[in-house]
């Protein structure tokens, strides 16, 4: 079977979707080899080190006008392409598919991750919204087969957008194999030295924004005069500012660390340096640091509702996200209570192997299978 992807994430996105589309492709190619993929990608340079395996095969525009416009060919030009490679499966795995997807001929599969744009419109530009609206409602219209990546997603699709539910397949995504492994002691020195970490922290994953709600940690922290650092790796906003100015006026800006240029290969070690993972957002599609904090064996305290339950099952303290008293009990639970921290780690490890390669992988396939 030849299976083509939307490979644009894979090459240039080195961060939450992008990591999706080549933690996919991989595990597609290592379980199944079988078969042929093929990653259409808009450019021939790379932002990523991605390793293509001998069983894919990358395709580019080839006409002037698609290489002079890349994001032609592949939102409005790609069925050509499709047709000419003879792909018998096309897998748009980050919200869309190219609009002339049924021109093609192949079947269609769309991995839609969320639609926080809707939830949260003061996060995005109102033209960002309109176009991200019109291009992901039409791809599910469009798709033949829908994966969520959760329950709450494929809900969403069904409530907002009204997608008929019988098309949307719930396959849960997993997180990079290197959170399962223990970094020795002499990784764990250098990144700490590296980006100048404190002795004891608590550690905030994710954009620093005011979905993100770290201020929530911050203000438990100040109110309840906790002794306790907070590192946040993320990309700065204006919300991030705002954070600091509070600390600022508390008095605590010196226990405030923002790390913005974190080398993906380095978090491993510093969740597990971390006393524990802080992850009250409003609103997530899955939230994989759960999972990575999960395999890192730390304590979690994350928000409950939501997806954030679906993600964590009985393995993270589960708090009101505007409730400041308890945020401060859960990072008192995390930072004394050693019996609790060990049952939660305990727990989130035997949770996280329900999101492991191979559960993953055989998810991803299942899909393909329906349409052949």
């Amino acid at each position: 079977m030849k299976i083509g992807f939307d490979a644009k994430r894979i090459f240039f996105n080195n961060s939450g979707l992008g990591n999706y589309s080549r933690g996919a492709v991989n595990l597609l190619s290592e379980y199944f080899p079988e078969n042929e993929y093929f990653l259409f990608s808009p450019k021939k340079e790379s932002r990523v080190n991605f390793l293509v395996q001998p069983n894919m095969s990358v395709i580019y525009p080839e006409i002037f006008l698609h290489k002079k416009f890349p994001s032609l060919w592949r939102s409005y030009a790609l069925s050509n392409d499709i047709v000419k490679n003879s792909i018998d499966i096309f897998h748009g795995l980050s919200n869309e598919l190219p609009s002339d997807i049924k021109k093609s001929r192949a079947r269609s599969v769309l991995t839609m991750h969320d639609i926080i744009f809707i939830h949260f419109p003061e996060l995005y530009k109102p033209l960002d919204r309109y176009l991200y609206t019109k291009k992901y409602r039409k791809s599910c219209e469009n798709a033949d087969r829908i994966i969520a990546i959760s329950e709450q997603t494929r809900n969403d699709l069904v409530n907002v957008w009204q997608i008929a539910p019988e098309k949307i397949d719930v396959v849960y995504q997993g997180c990079d194999p290197m959170f399962y492994e223990i970094a020795d002691e002499e990784n764990k020195n250098t990144v700490r030295k590296k980006y100048n970490l404190p002795g004891k922290f608590l550690l905030s994953v994710g954009t620093i924004e005011k979905r993100k709600n770290l201020l929530s940690a911050v203000k438990a922290i100040a109110e309840h005069k906790i002794d306790i650092d907070v590192v946040a790796c993320g990309r700065h906003t204006p919300y991030a500012d705002k954070i600091l100015e509070y600390a600022e006026n508390k008095g605590i800006r010196n226990k405030l660390h923002f790390i913005h240029n974190l080398k993906f290969s380095d978090l491993p070690s510093i969740y597990q340096m971390s006393e524990g993972l802080v992850y009250a957002s409003f609103y997530e599609g899955f939230g994989i640091p759960i999972l990575e904090g999960m395999n890192s064996g730390v304590p979690i305290i994350t928000s409950r509702g939501g997806v954030f339950p679906e993600t964590g099952g009985d393995a993270c303290i589960y708090i009101d996200p505007h409730n400041i008293e308890e945020m401060a009990s859960a990072i008192n639970t995390i930072l004394f209570d050693k019996k609790a921290v060990k049952e939660l780690i305990d727990k989130g490890r035997n949770y996280s192997l329900k999101f492991r390669d191979k559960e993953v992988a055989s998810g991803l396939y299942s899909v393909y299978r329906k349409l052949i």
